[in-house]
């Protein structure tokens, strides 16, 4: 569950590298009774590499820098337009495992964006979500955590309105030809900062003791 009150950080646009860090501190200094935290943020554009992460998925070289990180999965890309939500929990005090976790975190994004029109499912092979249009899908959020003495972070990514062509350059999430999508593509007008605040409470709600049965 998340800490009651929890807190959510609105960090603005910022550099991936140093924010990796600062979860990296802040997990480590955990305490008990730490107050559980959701950080909301935009990085300037830069390739994440997870800890399976293989080069050969990054298909070509386009000047934007390539970060080798401590998340589970693949490569994904992030830059502006895109919104990064960071998940700092204790997972022992909601004796959840980490794919329940993911499965809510995932629950929570579905909720959303029907709430948005938009109709969205999960996969059990492949996390993230994936958005409906007719007949077609295509990815619009990614999902890798890291788990150290039973806290997670890392987080969530969600495609807001973004130049989605440096995808085109990777296999995103590592899967050739993987269809990527946003929420201007399906009419909807927000701003990384309104995503944020409507995304937040909700993935809160799914992770608190309501949900959990």
């Amino acid at each position: 569950m998340i800490a009651s009150p929890w807190i959510t950080r609105r960090l603005g646009r910022t550099d991936c590298a140093t924010t990796w860090r600062a979860m990296q501190e802040f997990t480590a200094a955990r305490a008990a009774d730490t107050t559980d935290e959701l950080w909301l943020t935009e990085h300037e554009p830069v390739y994440t590499l997870g800890l399976a992460g293989r080069r050969e998925h990054l298909l070509r070289d386009n000047g934007i820098p390539v970060l080798k990180v401590d998340r589970g999965g693949q490569v994904t890309y992030h830059g502006p337009g895109q919104l990064v939500v960071y998940l700092l929990l204790d997972l022992r005090r909601s004796r959840l495992g980490v794919r329940d976790v993911v499965r809510r975190i995932e629950a929570g994004v579905i909720e959303w964006l029907d709430s948005l029109g938009i109709s969205a499912h999960g996969k059990p092979s492949a996390p993230g979500v994936y958005a409906r249009s007719g007949a077609a899908e295509a990815k619009i959020a990614a999902l890798g955590l890291r788990v150290r003495n039973g806290c997670t972070y890392h987080g969530l990514a969600v495609n807001v309105a973004m130049d989605l062509s440096p995808f085109s350059d990777i296999d995103p999430c590592g899967y050739p030809g993987l269809a990527i999508t946003q929420l201007s593509d399906f009419g909807v007008a927000r701003t990384v900062e309104e995503a944020g605040s409507d995304l937040a409470p909700i993935l809160a709600s799914h992770l608190t003791p309501e949900h959990i049965t």
